[in-house]
C-alpha cells in the first residue's frame, strides 16, 4: 500500500532523510519512532504529497505521489486519513461540523444526512453523540479531540490508509488508552493500513507488531518486537537507552483486547 524507495528530503540545505526505504503492506499495522527531529513527521508530509522528495519514490496504491499532478494527487489523498499531532480541528466550527466537513464541502447532501453520519462516527470513536456535536473543539478534553479528529478522517474519505502524528502525545493515561484502543479498533474491524509516528515507546508496543525505528534521517531499524530486543545496533541502543527502567518486562507483555494488531 505504501512504499519509500531511497529516498532523501532536505529543507533548503538542512538534511532530514537519508536513503529512507521501507514498506508497508496492505492492512499492515506499523509504528515509526525516534528521537525528536528525526524526521519522523516528515515521512507522513511526504506520504500525504504536502513535501516533495529531493531523490527517490514515494507510493502510494503504487502511484508515486512525488510526480503527480493536482488531479490524481486529490485522488490518492481520498484514500488517506490523517490525524495531526493536536487534532487540527477548526476552532470555529461544531463538532459535528468538523467531522463532517467533507461532506458539507464537497458533497450535495443536506445537513440532516451529514448529521445522521457525523453522529454515527461519533459513535463509533466513541463519543455520545447528544453531549459533544454542539460543542466547540476547545470545550473538549485533549483526548476527545483526537477521537473527533479521528472521526473527520473516517467520515471524509472512508480511508484505506490512516496516518497518526503523535496520537497520545500530551493525554493523561485514561484518554491514551482509548486513543490506542480506537486504533486497534479502526486496524481490526476496518483493515485499514496504519503507520504511527511516536516516541511513547509503551504506546509504540501496544499498537503494532512492527517498528521502524529513524535516527538521524536514517532507518536504524525495522523488524518485530523480538528482533528489537535483539537488535544491538548503536543508534537504536542510543535511542532506546533513556526508556530502559520503563522497558522493563514490555518486552514480553501479552497482549489482550485492543492491543495490537498481529
Amino acid at each position: 500500500m505504501i512504499e519509500l524507495r531511497h529516498v532523501h528530503f532536505a529543507y533548503d540545505t538542512q538534511p532530514v532523510l537519508r536513503d529512507v526505504s521501507f514498506l508497508v503492506d496492505d492492512s499492515e499495522a506499523v509504528v515509526i519512532m525516534g528521537p525528536s527531529g528525526s524526521g519522523k513527521s516528515t515521512i507522513l508530509r511526504l506520504i500525504l504529497g504536502l513535501d516533495c522528495p529531493r531523490e527517490g519514490e514515494i507510493l502510494v496504491d503504487h502511484k508515486d505521489v512525488g510526480r503527480l499532478g493536482r488531479g490524481p494527487l486529490r485522488e490518492i489523498r481520498k484514500k488517506i486519513g490523517m490525524v495531526f499531532q493536536d487534532g487540527a480541528l477548526f476552532d470555529s466550527l461544531t463538532v459535528g461540523e468538523n467531522v463532517g466537513y467533507y461532506l458539507i464541502e464537497h458533497t450535495k447532501l443536506k445537513w440532516d444526512e451529514i448529521e445522521r453520519r457525523a453522529r454515527a462516527m461519533l459513535g463509533f470513536v466513541g463519543l455520545e453523540a447528544d453531549e459533544v456535536i454542539d460543542k466547540l473543539p476547545d470545550q473538549l478534553s485533549g483526548g476527545m479531540r483526537r477521537r473527533v479528529a479521528i472521526g473527520r478522517a473516517l467520515l471524509s474519505t472512508e480511508p484505506q490508509i490512516m496516518l497518526y502524528d503523535e496520537p497520545t502525545t500530551g493525554l493523561d493515561p485514561y484518554a491514551t488508552h482509548n486513543i490506542i484502543n480506537l486504533i486497534n479498533k479502526l486496524h481490526r474491524e476496518r483493515s485499514i493500513s496504519s503507520i504511527v509516528v511516536t516516541h511513547q515507546i509503551a504506546d509504540a508496543f501496544a499498537v503494532a507488531k512492527r517498528f521502524i525505528v529513524i535516527y538521524r534521517g536514517e532507518v536504524a531499524f525495522d523488524g518485530s518486537l523480538e528482533e528489537l530486543r535483539e537488535c544491538r545496533d548503536e543508534r537504536v541502543e542510543d535511542f532506546l537507552a533513556p526508556f530502559r527502567a520503563s522497558m522493563k518486562g514490555v518486552f514480553e507483555r501479552k497482549f489482550v483486547d485492543g492491543a495490537a494488531p498481529e
